[in-house]
């Protein structure tokens, strides 16, 4: 049951009835928005904070629009009698009876009281998406985990969910490889992991395509630089305004100018020395020396791949397999699947009927030799066909929003996909609603980066960007520190085999690399730190697991047989304060799952987690269970413990994160 909703459901005639009396221009739903759980209790379980914007609309006085809503809102049978405080807030207070019945009817739901959805809906969800050439990175944890969140809460909620991993399997970063096989193969390294030697040629032949580009761009960089000192030594020889306001855009200008300066400077810097690292490595010297036109070869064996080129076709064949198997694998240890995984070479023959179909509706013009799509309001054009022939990502991406339809009917189509494409898909919205793709909800779900300790994106020690085989390996390994060293100091010695700790400590690990991401603003860039996502308190995985550990701890100190314990039920008792806090809070679970999809957050259900973790640690500390007073209330405490030890499981398996029994 969610009682948010009721509540609002409740209070919709009230305020439709008001309006309809005064002929008023009310915007309900957005002052339905407004009752919401109380900040405090002493304010009562929810309030309706909707009074004093009311009030002045209808130009009264707020107090008075409460009380008269007040009169009209029907909640006897949930609500005691509402109370109106303040300058017109209305408290509201659940009936103990009603709070108990919702709470004992969940004890014997598999579904703990969550109805499915009523309007079922279909959702795409598009996430991970890496380039199948190229190792798993840190990089590529955010999407993965935040879009494996939505699809397992959505699907939990009764919608119909469709999980499509479009992996980068064509393009320019196979044609950097072909081209490195055939010139820098290790036959025997290929022979023994061709992931890795692939992997390697990838990152040699950018290396030598960025070398060649280098000269141009530390040119541009040099001009650019000259450019901004020039500027900044005419601006410091302008004489200091005597007026205060134009002082003071004279010192901003010129601060402005020497930020854009000392970027410019940090640029050049860091192209210098991509430059000296190639020329001081003997060998990648003499690779430069000896491929000066790379960049031209690697187009060209791209474009004969997308041709069809048999020798081209036939190593791509030969390079896929292994490179998906190494994901998958990744996936495996993340316990992360979809339902569909479909590249871009699955798009490569829609790409032209696409580009002609935009051409025949008019959305598409030639511009410089190249097919644009120029949208209202957007300063910059999408390019959907290069001068060249060449197709973008764009265009694969409208190819694939046109299978999508085609093919699953979608009401909303999700992209988990990182801040720095925002651009990207303002465009790509745009061209689609034009196209006459206007019913599908279309959204970009953007995140931030991972940063490390200093602040800027999370790297290695060399500078490499961190593998996610080496960060998954690292987080287990500092779990397994953590759980042996927890057992190794309980009271009466080391309880676990060494199997246990390990098995243990994977299940811990993974869940606190995930829970760290999760529990996070999704738009925010936050710093990766293994020692606060393993910490046994404060908002992580571990705490939450640690709290269901202690819940499954009791049953099995006090030999409860847990189903029986659900058939036999018996009356649930909220006398106590922490015990009706805590049966609260296990009610507004449903409200959690509906706020975390409403905008696509799972940080509101990792929060509601930590709110149930904590209400069950006060619960417990303040509430005996095994030794309480009664029967009655000895049964009524163990079905919270479960409630609670269910819930935080439910909730945690949403986020993809496994429990243990003991930790």
């Amino acid at each position: 049951m969610n009682a948010l909703a009721l509540l609002r459901e409740r209070f919709h005639p009230a305020l439709a009835a008001l309006a309809e009396d005064l002929a008023a221009p009310l915007q309900i739903e957005s002052l339905l928005e407004m009752v919401k759980p109380s900040g405090e209790a002493k304010f009562g379980d929810y309030q309706a904070n909707f009074a004093m914007p009311l009030g002045a609309t209808l130009k009264q006085p707020p107090r008075e629009v409460a009380a008269r809503v007040v009169e009209m809102v029907d909640l006897a049978d949930v609500c005691e009698p509402p109370e109106v405080a303040g300058p017109g807030f209305i408290n509201l207070t659940l009936r103990t009876d009603w709070l108990i019945a919702q709470l004992a009817a969940a004890t014997t739901d598999e579904r703990l009281g969550i109805a499915p959805a009523a309007d079922a809906k279909t959702y795409v969800i598009d996430y991970s998406a890496p380039n199948v050439a190229k190792p798993m990175h840190v990089g590529h944890i955010r999407s993965t985990v935040i879009g494996d969140a939505l699809a397992r809460t959505l699907r939990f909620l009764g919608h119909r969910v469709i999980g499509d991993n479009h992996i980068g399997d064509w393009g320019t970063q196979f044609g950097m490889i072909i081209y490195g096989y055939k010139n820098f193969l290790d036959p025997a390294a290929f022979e023994s992991s061709a992931v890795t030697e692939l992997a390697r040629l990838y990152r040699l032949v950018n290396t030598l395509v960025d070398f060649h580009k280098l000269p141009g761009q530390i040119t541009a960089a040099e001009e650019n630089l000259a450019r901004l000192e020039e500027q900044l030594a005419t601006a410091a020889a302008e004489p200091e305004s005597s007026d205060k306001k134009e002082a003071q855009k004279q010192a901003k200008a010129r601060r402005r100018l020497e930020s854009q300066r000392d970027e410019s400077h940090a640029e050049l810097t860091a192209l210098t020395a991509k430059r000296e690292a190639v020329s001081a490595d003997e060998e990648l010297a003499a690779q430069a020396a000896a491929h000066p036109d790379i960049g031209t070869r690697v187009l060209e064996e791209t474009a004969a791949l997308h041709a069809g080129d048999a020798e081209n076709l036939k190593l791509w064949k030969e390079f896929l397999p292994p490179c998906l198997e190494d994901i998958e694998r990744i996936y495996s240890r993340l316990d992360v699947t979809f339902d569909h995984t479909l590249g871009e070479s699955f798009y490569h023959d829609r790409l032209a009927p696409v580009v002609d179909d935009l051409k025949t509706k008019g959305i598409a013009v030639e511009s410089d030799g190249a097919m644009c799509v120029f949208n209202e309001g957007q300063d910059a054009p999408m390019i959907v066909q290069k001068q060249d022939g060449a197709f973008l990502y764009a265009t694969t991406d409208l190819a694939t929003i046109e299978y999508r339809a085609e093919t699953w009917q979608p009401d909303a189509i999700l992209y988990v996909v990182d801040h720095r494409q925002s651009l990207h898909f303002e465009q790509l919205f745009a061209t689609v609603r034009r196209w006459g793709y206007d019913q599908v909800e279309l959204v970009h779900v953007k995140f931030g980066t991972v940063l490390g300790e200093d602040g800027r994106p999370f790297k290695t020690r060399s500078g490499d960007t961190v593998g996610l085989d080496g960060l998954l390996d690292e987080a287990i390994e500092r779990a397994y520190r953590v759980v042996a060293e927890n057992d190794d100091a309980k009271p009466d010695g080391a309880e676990w085999s060494e199997a246990d700790r390990r098995r243990i400590a994977e299940v811990v690990g993974i869940a606190a690399l995930k829970y760290a991401d999760l529990s996070q603003n999704r738009e925010s860039d936050y710093v990766f730190s293994y020692d606060k996502m393993l910490a046994m308190n404060g908002n992580t995985a571990t705490y939450m697991q640690y709290a269901y550990a202690r819940v499954r701890n009791i049953f099995a100190r006090g030999s409860v047989d847990v189903e029986q314990l659900r058939d036999d039920g018996g009356a649930l008792v909220v006398a106590e304060a922490a015990e009706r806090a805590l049966a609260l809070e296990l009610l507004r679970f449903s409200e959690a799952l509906e706020e975390t999809v409403a905008d696509y957050r799972p940080n509101h259900l990792t929060g509601y987690l930590f709110e149930l973790a904590n209400r069950y640690s006060t619960f417990y500390n303040e509430c005996p269970v095994l030794k309480a007073a009664d029967e009655a209330t000895r049964r009524s405490r163990l079905l919270l413990c479960d409630l609670t030890a269910r819930t935080l499981q439910t909730g945690l398996s949403l986020l993809g994160i496994n429990t243990v029994e003991k930790m």
